[in-house]
């Protein structure tokens, strides 16, 4: 056998020391570049050469207490350009200059607030940029004066032009010129760019602007205006991944406080301004239009993300496909939905009825799970731990408040039109939600059970009536606008079911109408007819739709007309509900035997009755009551 001499082995050495010297010092091969993602043909574009003239793109406002709160929108200033703004009115045939406010430059917005505003009649603004920057618009008068407030509501704008996106908005802003809505209500997704909300924001307010300048509006941001899938806040922690389902915000906070500083500075002044984590700011708050009291809430600002709090039962955190699924196994300790922080707000505003005969809360989605089919046709899920149906502890506790000031819900975010009687203890027991569809639809979904609702209306399509949603909340479906099962790409807007709502508040009969209206269709037009199950009337009272258990004497009241009544537990000192009642006459309805504290006011008068024994369903008993 042959063997290696000492000078054969060093010389082998020394050649693969030299082999091994140059592989590792050689520059490495190179490596193919990933292929770029092609940008989404999402139209989103600044306007080309603005001018000096046109650097206010639109403003919103609102007002409330007599405070105006104003926010203009402008296009990106030139280095020599004022970074000042300032607010006019017009008086006689001059405009009269109100307030002055510096530009935040993030975002390019100009905040103005006005106190002692005069809610009596119109009066006519002008946001003046320089000297040649000029818009202008309306402050409407406080409507107190009309028998039915309008509300019209809107969610889901996508751009995109698969989605029917590029197509104009003219159709929903001619009608909304017929209609003249008291409010304009935005549930969010206003803006469908993660990265680029500037520039959607703009586009949004291009497409709407002309409506805005002259009406009350509410934006409230959601899951693509903050830049991210969904959204979960989790009390403003950051998020590790772009979906969001470990709970907090993908997305730099200063992004965020930029996107929330366009969409909501011009609301009223949040009930707690205390900001969350990462400095990030709330605006939960409350507004009154010709006195119908709206809160407007963050139902996902505090709400925890699934990841890590509840096992994974189907292809996303969110999504539970599981035919063995236990919904008690993910309504887990610890689970957030409103927080503490919007409870109490939420018992405050129910409890406060100044200047207010009827009460709806504006949220971002709905307080159910309503929908079974999510994206295509043979996508089927158990249930959807985006929707506010879960966590389920979270949702009983927010619609519990809710109902003590009998109030309806109003919100968007499903990409699916709905009507929903909400249940807590009993199918019925609570208020009415309208979650409207998208103004054109992304997502599809569809509400489909595969068992015919119970106590349905006569008439009324098998998929409505009483129905224990994906988390077994009782909810009971009058209506849902479902897209059709395979939408034709050349009608984009009509076969995704794309649309929006409308809201009537009569504050004379005390009953609330709601539509909901396809697009490119003239509201107006006898022949024009809404999705199958609209409208809908319902009275205020059934927002608080709980059986009596018992009753208690009706109140004959002398001296005031429609005061508000409050009725308080004595056994736990906890109020049972308040509400402005219609007339003079109330039966206070009670859900168990006992005593109660009975408030009547109205103003500065105020009448107390302790000790009111609560008697049988068929006693009638009165009580006078003079204030």
């Amino acid at each position: 056998m042959f063997k290696p001499t000492r000078i054969f082995t060093a010389v082998l050495s020394a050649a693969l020391a030299i082999t091994f010297i140059a592989a590792a010092t050689a520059a490495p091969k190179p490596k193919k570049p990933r292929p770029k993602r092609k940008p989404q043909p999402s139209g989103i574009e600044l306007p080309k050469n603005i001018t000096k003239d046109k650097l206010i793109c639109f403003a919103l406002y609102t007002v409330h207490n007599k405070t105006l709160k104003l926010t203009a929108q402008l296009y990106p200033l030139a280095d020599d350009d004022p970074r000042t703004v300032r607010l006019e009115i017009k008086k006689g045939d001059k405009f009269v200059q109100v307030a002055e406010t510096k530009v935040i430059e993030q975002g390019w917005t100009a905040p103005f607030r006005v106190a002692k505003w005069d809610t009596t009649k119109d009066i006519e603004y002008r946001v003046a940029h320089g000297k040649t920057a000029f818009y202008t618009g309306i402050v409407r008068k406080d409507p107190i004066d009309k028998d039915t407030i309008v509300v019209a509501a809107f969610t889901g704008n996508s751009v995109r032009p698969q989605h029917g996106g590029d197509l104009p908005k003219d159709d929903i802003v001619k009608n909304l010129k017929k209609l003249k809505p008291d409010l304009l209500f935005f549930s969010g997704d206003q803006v469908y760019d993660h990265r680029q909300h500037f520039k959607a924001w703009t586009r949004f307010g291009r497409d709407f602007g002309d409506i805005i300048r002259n009406t009350p509006t509410v934006t409230i941001p959601d899951d693509h205006d903050a830049g991210q899938a969904n959204l979960w806040g989790a009390g403003g922690k950051k998020s590790k991944t772009g979906a969001g389902h470990d709970g907090g915000y993908f997305r730099p906070a200063e992004y965020v406080k930029e996107v929330e500083r366009a969409q909501t500075s011009h609301l009223p002044d949040p009930f707690d301004p205390t900001p969350i984590l990462q400095g990030i700011g709330v605006y939960y708050t409350e507004l009154t239009v010709g006195r119908v009291s709206f809160a407007i809430i963050e139902d996902r600002k505090f709400k925890s993300g699934p990841q890590g709090l509840v096992p994974k039962q189907g292809p996303r955190p969110d999504h539970i496909r599981n035919p063995n699924y236990d919904p008690k196994s993910v309504d887990v300790p610890g689970a957030v939905l409103l927080g503490k922080r919007q409870l109490k707000f939420l018992d405050h505003w129910t409890a406060n009825w100044d200047g207010a005969d009827m009460k709806a809360v504006l949220s971002q989605t709905v307080f159910a799970n309503v929908a079974h089919i999510h994206g295509g046709a043979s996508n089927r899920l158990h249930a959807d731990m985006d929707s506010n149906g879960w966590p389920q502890t979270g949702r009983n506790k927010a619609v519990s408040a809710i109902r003590k000031g009998f109030a309806n819900m109003i919100c968007g975010d499903q990409h699916l039109g709905s009507l929903v009687h909400h249940g807590v203890d009993e199918w019925r027991d609570s208020g009415y939600s309208f979650c409207v569809p998208s103004i054109a639809n992304l997502y599809l979904r569809w509400w489909q059970p595969l068992e015919d609702g119970k106590n349905r209306l006569d008439g009324m399509p098998k998929y409505t009536g009483d129905y224990l949603d994906g988390f077994a909340n009782k909810i009971t479906v009058h209506a849902a606008a479902n897209p059709d099962a395979r939408p034709k790409t050349n009608n984009k807007l009509t076969t995704r079911a794309a649309g929006w709502g409308v809201i009537k508040f009569n504050r004379k009969t005390r009953k609330i109408t709601m539509e909901c209206w396809p697009r490119n269709v003239d509201i107006t037009d006898p022949a024009s007819k809404q999705y199958l199950g609209w409208p809908k009337t319902v009275s205020q009272e059934s927002n608080y739709g709980r059986k009596a258990k018992a009753y208690l004497p009706t109140l004959k009241i002398a001296g005031e007309t429609n005061p508000v009544v409050q009725i308080i537990d004595e056994s736990n000192n906890e109020i049972v509900y308040t509400l402005r009642i219609n007339g003079n006459e109330f039966r206070p309805k009670v859900f168990k035997a006992g005593k109660y504290t009975i408030k009547v006011t109205q103003g500065d008068k105020t009448k107390t009755l302790k000790g009111v024994k609560s008697a049988d369903l068929k006693s009638s008993d009165t009580l006078d009551v003079k204030l």
